[in-house]
């Protein structure tokens, strides 16, 4: 596998692989034909970002059938899917905000497609050759709002709502992979991405016949059944086969 990260160092933003602890920085072009650096650089005095900055992050709703039933709504027969604010991604390892005390906020463990290219209008099948990874995520939602409205857009932009790191995973096949989220330990939320209802190439192909898609761009696929409400001083982690955890707390 090979597991890209993007890293802060006083001013200096750049890409990096890492391997067994180790860091070997990109030169040229992440998204096209990158080289790397032979010399390792340690992560001491590094700030791990989020992996990518997204133009914008898409999401997709009831992709599978358990959560669907979970929520009471049908199968959906097309994807659903809505934007969130960029500005909502937060790194790994950052604390996730309740906005209003009062109202519920789930977290949503889900696996988020990473692009690698500029894309429009193509099929399922053409789709993979556009994908840069994979990474883990998650949706979290102010239930409260979203019940409320028509839009779920508000619900789910909220600054720190979209977690996500912390590195993608550029060989990586998401075909059949575990999924899972702890609560303080707890484990909240178990299934497997062969589950999903619309899969990862059909996702892309479907929402690029909507939109374009640019490299960096993010696409979360849904998330299981087992969502459940958040409280300040909450630990979630998220685990999925293949990826490093992705670790926030809550305040």
């Amino acid at each position: 596998m090979a597991a890209i990260g993007r890293f802060q160092k006083d001013d200096e933003i750049f890409f990096a692989k890492v391997v067994d602890g180790e860091l070997f920085r990109v030169r040229g072009d992440v998204f096209g034909s990158p080289s790397f650096e032979k010399k390792a650089m340690s992560f001491k005095g590094l700030k791990t970002l989020t992996p990518v900055a997204p133009s914008k992050v898409i999401a997709i709703g009831l992709n599978y059938a358990d959560h669907a039933r979970e929520t009471g709504k049908g199968v959906p027969k097309e994807p659903l899917f809505w934007l969130k604010a960029p500005s909502s991604i937060l790194a790994d390892g950052g604390k996730i905000e309740i906005p209003f005390a009062q109202h519920r906020t789930d977290f949503e463990a889900e696996l988020a497609i990473v692009m690698g290219r500029r894309i429009r209008n193509v099929t399922a099948t053409a789709a993979a050759r556009y994908i840069y990874g994979y990474t883990s995520a998650q949706d979290i939602s102010d239930r409260t709002i979203q019940h409320g409205e028509s839009q779920w857009a508000r619900a789910k932009s909220f600054d720190t709502f979209t977690p996500l790191g912390p590195y993608v995973e550029t060989k990586l096949d998401p075909g059949d992979l575990t999924i899972q989220l702890f609560q303080n330990g707890q484990l909240r939320q178990n299934s497997n991405t062969s589950q999903l209802i619309f899969n990862c190439l059909q996702l892309v192909g479907f929402v690029s016949t909507n939109m374009t898609l640019l490299p960096g761009d993010v696409i979360l696929t849904g998330t299981p059944s087992g969502v459940g409400p958040i409280q300040s001083g909450d630990r979630l982690e998220v685990r999925i086969q293949g990826l490093t955890p992705l670790v926030n707390t809550v305040k």
